[in-house]
Order: structure tokens, then C-alpha cells, then sequence
């Protein structure tokens, strides 16, 4: 997030933005509804199954900067009855600052907020949390993402998530491990036992009886949560953005 001075003298907030377009929610709960996507670039994790390699931010791949003005006129210019703006990455907490000043534009849109989100930084949620409609929260497994445990961050952003729209997804592979799963399943269900707990097939790695682990990690996981669902990216087998 970048700075600039304005005609009064004051400091104006620009967002990295990698892209803005309209598609199909391919992912979770509200998969199948049309929204406008906002891709804020840069990542904190480096997940080995990441499908946007080019949103975190070690590649030479370039992003635009946004002002609030010129975002929500290319929101505006998008906006053919939508259900609500996407904000996604990369990791788009990162830039908490400027989403918290701007939600409000996409409000006066009569568009909800949906943010897709790694679930690993509950304090930048804190910033944003009270004007979000929908947090679309993954949980990242060690064995599948080959990064450090988060459970402890995982466990914060969920209390400061409490009383929110939430769901949560996490992405099974071909060496995710049985423990792993079950623990994201008792953490969510200490937050909301009814709260829907999504196994997302690794796309990259289906011909591995991924789905055959998914439907026995949904049967051990609905001994502590009522909503298992295994959904995986429809947007990939509809080959839409």
C-alpha cells in the first residue's frame, strides 16, 4: 500500500492490486454466484499447491496501483447484478488499511463483502472485521501447504471472527495427513459446531485418490461438526477465471 498527497494536502491510500474482473465463484459455500473479483497482490505464505503462484509477490510479475476512486469505478464498470466483491489474493490483509477505508465505497455499491482470506492474520482481520459480510476462511495445513503450523493463529482469527459469517475450507492432497484434519475440525467446532467445514480437493493432484481421502476425512470430521462438505474448484472444470 502506497501513499499520495492530494489537492488539500492529504495523504491518499493506494492498493496493489494484481486484477479486477467478473466471474463465477468457484470455491465453497457460495459457489456458482457471480461476483467481481479483486486481486490484492503480495502473500505471507508460500503454499506448495498455491494455484495463484503470480499474486505473491517473488515473481517478476507486475500490479497496478489503485486509488479508491479509480477501484470502485472499475467496480462500478464490472457491476452487472452482482452478488458481491470478492477481496482475494494473494493475502488481501495485508493491505487491512486501505480495505478498511474503502468497504464503505463498495457498500453505497449495495454489494456485500466477501473476503477470501488465509485465515493467519487475526489482527489485520480486527482492522476490517465489523463492515465484512462473508469471510471465506482457509485453514492451512502443514502437510499439505509444506509451510509452518498456524493453529494458533488459526484459533485467534477465529475468535476475533466470532458472531461473523464464516466458513471454513481447507485443500486435501494426496499427503495430507488424518491428524491434521481432525484438529482443524475440533478447532472449528470449539468455534461453531455448526459452523460448515469445507474438504477442498487439491485440483493438481485429483488422479491421486485425493477424493477417496476427502470422503473418509468428511466421515471422521462429522464426529465434531454437523456440515462436512467436499466441494472442490468448480471454476477450474468450467475453465472461467
Amino acid at each position: 500500500m502506497n501513499l499520495r498527497a492530494t489537492s488539500n494536502g492529504q495523504q491518499a491510500t493506494k492498493a496493489n492490486i494484481l486484477e479486477i474482473f467478473r466471474s463465477i465463484q468457484g470455491e465453497g459455500k457460495y459457489a456458482g454466484i457471480q461476483q467481481i473479483f479483486v486481486r490484492f497482490f503480495e502473500c505471507n505464505m508460500h503454499c506448495v499447491w498455491c494455484d495463484t503462484p503470480h499474486s505473491i509477490g517473488d515473481t517478476t510479475r507486475r500490479y497496478d496501483e489503485y486509488d479508491e476512486d479509480q477501484l470502485i469505478q472499475k467496480i462500478v464498470e464490472l457491476n452487472n447484478d452482482c452478488h458481491s466483491v470478492s477481496i482475494t489474493g494473494g493475502e488481501p490483509l495485508l493491505q487491512a488499511e486501505f480495505i478498511k477505508a474503502f468497504i464503505p465505497r463498495i457498500k453505497e455499491q449495495n454489494l456485500l463483502t466477501y473476503l477470501e482470506t488465509n485465515g493467519v492474520l487475526p489482527n489485520e482481520l480486527g482492522k476490517v472485521v465489523q463492515d465484512i459480510d462473508i469471510i471465506a476462511m482457509d485453514m492451512k495445513l502443514p502437510s499439505s501447504t509444506e509451510c509452518r503450523p498456524y493453529w494458533d493463529e488459526h484459533e485467534e482469527f477465529l475468535r476475533v471472527a466470532k458472531g461473523k459469517e464464516l466458513f471454513i475450507k481447507t485443500v486435501i492432497s494426496s499427503v495430507t495427513e488424518k491428524e491434521e484434519v481432525l484438529k482443524a475440525a475440533r478447532m472449528a467446532a470449539a468455534a461453531d459446531p455448526n459452523m460448515l467445514f469445507i474438504l477442498q480437493p487439491n485440483f493438481f493432484d485429483m488422479k491421486n485418490g485425493v477424493v477417496e481421502k476427502c470422503e473418509a476425512f468428511q466421515k471422521d470430521s462429522r464426529k465434531f461438526l454437523k456440515d462436512v462438505r467436499i466441494i472442490p474448484q468448480m471454476h477450474k472444470m468450467l475453465k472461467v477465471r
